[in-house]
C-alpha cells in the first residue's frame, strides 16, 4: 500500500500562499487556463485545480476543457506549484485507467500531483455520455473500490483485487510513482467523510458544508485509528459561483488573505481554493497576493 504522505507535504513553497486556485474549466480555452496557471504560480499561489467535467451545467454547447489532458499540460507551463483534481469523478474512468494517468502526471510534474476523487453528481453528463450513474450510495461503494485499485496499483503490484466493481488479477504497474500521489475524497456527506477518514489521505471539503462535517470528520478518524495531523483538509470555495456573480475581487480571501486563511485554518482547514473563472478574477488574486 502506498505510504500516508504527511501534511507537510502536501503545502506549498514556504515563501508562498497556502492557498490554492480552481481554474474554469467551462467556457475556457486552453491558452487562458495554462496561462493562468503560469501567473498564479509566479505569484506565489499554491495549486491549480481543475474541476472533471464534460458537459456544462448550463449551456450544454459551452466549451469544455477536460480535466486531466489540461493540467498534464499545466505540468509542462509549470515548475513548482501542485496540480490537482477538484474532483475526479469516479464513475467517468476505470480506476486501474486512473492510477496509470495518475502516475504519469505525478512523473511528468515532479512529484507535484494530488488527486481529488469523489462520487461524481452531474446526472445530465452522464445521460449525454452514456455513462453509468447509479445512486449515490452505489457510487460511495464504487469509490470504495477504487481506491483499493489505486493503492494497490501505486504500489507497482503485483496486485490482484476482487470487488464488487472492480478487480484486478496479477496487475503491475510501472514506472511506481515517488511519492504516491496523495488521495483526497471529495464529500459533503457525513456518509463521504467517512471513507475520506477512514480510506484516504485527507479530505477536499467544501465551504458550504465545512462547518457542519468537519467535527464529524474529525470522530471519523479518531474512530479510524487514524491521526488529524498525518491527513489533508483542503477547503474550497465557489464551486457553485457563476460568471456574473459577486467578483472575486470581494471575496474576503482576496481583501484580506491571511486573516481569513488564519480564521479558516482555526476552524480545522489546512489549505483553502479559491475559484477563478475570468481574467479579472486571475487578476484579483495577483493583487492578493502583493497584499500577502
Amino acid at each position: 500500500m502506498a505510504r500516508i504522505v504527511k501534511a507537510a507535504e502536501l503545502h506549498g513553497r514556504a515563501d508562498g500562499l497556502p492557498i490554492g486556485v480552481v481554474l474554469g474549466s467551462i467556457g475556457a480555452d486552453i491558452d487562458w487556463w495554462l496561462e493562468s496557471a503560469a501567473r498564479l504560480e509566479e505569484a506565489g499561489y499554491s495549486g491549480v485545480w481543475s474541476w472533471d467535467h464534460f458537459v456544462s451545467r448550463g449551456v450544454r454547447t459551452d466549451p469544455v476543457l477536460e480535466a486531466w489532458t489540461t493540467l498534464t499540460a499545466a505540468a509542462m507551463r509549470t515548475t513548482r506549484i501542485k496540480i490537482g483534481t477538484w474532483v475526479t469523478n469516479v464513475m467517468n474512468r476505470h480506476p486501474a485507467v486512473v492510477a496509470r494517468m495518475a502516475t504519469t502526471l505525478q512523473e511528468a510534474s515532479g512529484g507535484r500531483f494530488v488527486l481529488g476523487i469523489g462520487i461524481g453528481g452531474h446526472p445530465a453528463e452522464h445521460r449525454a455520455y452514456g455513462i453509468p450513474f447509479p445512486e449515490a450510495a452505489e457510487r460511495a461503494e464504487h469509490l470504495r473500490d477504487a481506491i483499493a485499485v489505486l493503492r494497490a496499483l501505486f504500489s507497482g503490484g503485483p496486485a490482484t483485487i476482487s470487488g464488487r466493481f472492480y478487480s484486478l488479477e496479477d496487475a503491475y504497474a510501472s514506472p511506481i510513482p515517488t511519492p504516491a500521489p496523495p488521495i483526497l475524497i471529495g464529500a459533503g456527506t457525513p456518509a463521504g467523510i467517512r471513507i475520506a477518514a477512514s480510506l484516504a489521505d485527507g479530505w477536499a471539503a467544501e465551504d458550504d458544508t465545512f462547518v457542519e462535517l468537519e467535527p464529524r470528520y474529525r470522530e471519523a478518524l479518531e474512530a479510524a485509528g487514524r491521526d488529524r495531523s498525518e491527513q489533508r483538509v483542503i477547503l474550497g470555495f465557489g464551486g457553485k459561483r457563476k460568471k456574473g456573480d459577486d467578483p472575486l475581487a470581494a471575496h474576503p480571501l482576496v481583501v484580506a488573505p491571511r486573516d481569513e486563511l488564519a480564521r479558516w485554518q482555526d476552524a480545522g482547514a489546512d489549505e483553502v481554493l479559491l475559484t477563478a473563472r475570468t481574467s479579472q478574477d486571475v487578476d484579483a488574486l495577483l493583487a492578493a497576493a502583493n497584499r500577502w
